[in-house]
């Protein structure tokens, strides 16, 4: 019938993939250092921070340490 076929093919396709776990190609592992976010969204994130921090220190020193 075709349920059993459909059984088949499924426990087949299943048999191969367990033969064939943990082979992994070279060509789809990564290779070097890549970062998860880009360098210019690295370079705002940073500059945002930075700016941030000493927007503060100034404001404090300003307000004589009282904010």
């Amino acid at each position: 019938t075709t349920a059993e076929r459909l059984a088949d093919r499924k426990i087949e396709k299943f048999d191969k993939n367990i033969t064939t776990r943990g082979f992994v190609p070279e060509t789809t592992t990564k290779k070097g250092k890549d970062y998860p976010v880009g360098p210019i969204l690295l370079g705002f994130f940073v500059f945002v921070v930075i700016g941030s921090s000493l927007f503060q220190i100034i404001r404090t020193a300003t307000s004589g340490g009282m904010a």
